[in-house]
């Protein structure tokens, strides 16, 4: 078969066969340039690279920050006689409960025992007990034989109010403990009734065993005589000691004489630190640095996660961190499990010049469906242009760092800030070498063999309270009841 001539090529051209007619479509030819290649040769529009573990960081920013130029920052407070945390800690198998021996050194009559034989026969003696939830577990009038370690679950202390009616007068929950004055008073008595809220675990220790034991153990008997005979000292409802004042008098009275103690061992915050060495390659420096510099962006993200990380720090350290260096006595439970306006009076109550509340966004969701089951709508107050939800015109921030157990509860603390108010303070040096950013600095560390170049990303912070009441807590705040 021969191929006849080619005819003309166009839109609709086609290559006719001489012999049986047939004609083929052919493709039309491309008149210009393909968007596939020309993507090519364009320069797309893009964002720089985007980080979801960047949060508002509003600790960071409302906290003052103290400069500490010599790395370590004291507190110095007048002398008190307050020692221990309150809290006895537990250790849990299966569904047996112990108290670590040493934590019964939280309770005043044993403060400051070192016979770890004696406490581990001690602890080795508590029963363990379980009460139902509105179960009495001391009754008003009855005599003190025993004193209540609350391994888990939530009391509150009953009494009476003015007009004879029942009056809660507090709750205590997981590490409290109560009836202390058995140890050593053999006529005590409960002046108010404590009661179950929640089920509860508690661990007892009878007046019995401690004395049968200290017939044996010569150590312990002196440790309960020597408490009894010390002579308690004056101190103020602070736990500081009392100076003596005279006020009201006339004529010639004798002025008394004083002077301020101060605590011989105050406590001293060293700056904590967070780093990472940053690598790049050169060649992604070198090559890839149009139209977004690589090494600005993997600095930009690094120094985002180091803040987040400072931030967590500030919240969870056990050395310096605001949940665990919370003082015992502002620690709150909530009257009914989910944070209520009550509970956010109650924690207002016990400070002056409370400047801002703290909780994770869920129970900040949770304090809402309580406003809105109470017909309150809480004002908001604007914050660095931010409109931000408040309760008695104190706002309240959120913060993810706040966790929440795998049993749905959490916390929310109330804060009072700043040097000059005797509240919460943050620690930092500024002016260090090669700093970017107040008291973070990026150091040049040098080029290794396979031509990566690398940076030391350093940041260094603490906080401190300056008085125990700067801060509070309300403790087990449940996020996920509905009403």
């Amino acid at each position: 078969m021969s191929v006849g001539p080619v005819g003309p090529v166009g839109t609709g051209g086609s290559v006719g066969a001489a012999g049986d007619g047939v004609r083929e479509q052919r493709a039309p030819e491309q008149q210009s340039l393909g968007t596939a290649a020309a993507r090519n040769l364009a320069t797309t529009t893009k964002s720089v690279p985007q980080m979801q573990e960047i949060t508002s960081r509003w600790l960071l920013r409302t906290l003052p920050w103290v400069q500490v130029q010599g790395g370590t920052y004291r507190v110095n407070r007048r002398l008190t006689y307050a020692v221990g945390d309150g809290r006895v800690t537990f250790v849990q198998t299966g569904n047996r409960v112990a108290v670590v021996p040493a934590e019964l050194g939280e309770l005043p009559a044993l403060r400051g025992y070192g016979d770890e034989d004696a406490l581990t026969e001690l602890a080795n003696r508590c029963v363990q007990r379980e009460y139902a939830a509105g179960q009495v577990i001391a009754a008003a009038g009855a005599p003190t034989n025993r004193v209540f370690l609350l391994a888990h679950g939530r009391v509150e202390r009953v009494g009476s109010g003015p007009y004879g009616d029942e009056a809660v007068l507090g709750a205590l929950a997981d590490g409290a403990y109560f009836g202390e004055g058995a140890l050593v008073a053999a006529d005590a008595t409960w002046d108010h009734s404590v009661r179950a809220a929640t089920a509860c675990t508690v661990l007892e220790l009878s007046r019995a065993d401690v004395l049968g034991l200290a017939d044996r153990v010569a150590s312990l008997a002196a440790q309960l005589a020597a408490f009894v005979a010390v002579p308690q000292q004056r101190t103020n409802e602070h736990g500081e000691a009392a100076i003596d004042l005279s006020a009201g008098h006339v004529g010639e009275a004798v002025v008394p004489h004083a002077f301020v103690d101060y605590e011989a061992s105050p406590r001293e915050y060293e700056l904590s630190v967070a780093q990472t060495v940053l690598k790049v390659h050169s060649r992604v420096a070198d090559l890839y640095g149009r139209p977004m510099d690589q090494t600005e962006q993997q600095l930009r993200l690094t120094v985002e996660a180091l803040r987040e990380r400072q931030e967590d720090e500030l919240i969870n350290n056990r050395e310096f961190g605001l949940l665990a260096n919370c003082d015992y006595g502002q620690r709150i439970q909530p009257h009914a499990g989910a944070p209520t306006p009550d509970d956010l009076d109650e924690l207002l109550s016990r400070r002056r010049g409370s400047r801002l509340f703290l909780a994770h966004p869920r129970a900040i969701a949770a304090f809402g469906r309580e406003c809105n089951s109470r017909g309150l709508v809480p004002q908001t107050v604007e914050v660095d242009g931010h409109h931000v939800p408040s309760w008695r015109g104190v706002p309240i921030f959120p913060c993810n760092k706040i966790p929440i157990t795998d049993s749905g509860t959490t916390s929310v603390l109330c804060m009072r800030t700043g040097e000059s108010e005797q509240g919460v303070v943050g620690l930092h040096q500024i002016g260090i070498p090669d700093e970017i950013e107040p008291a973070l600095s990026v150091r040049f560390m040098g080029i290794d063999a396979q031509a990566i170049v690398s940076y030391l990303v350093t940041t260094y912070y603490s906080a401190a309270i300056l008085v125990p009441d700067a801060l509070g807590v309300l403790e087990n705040v449940e996020v996920g009841r509905w009403n």
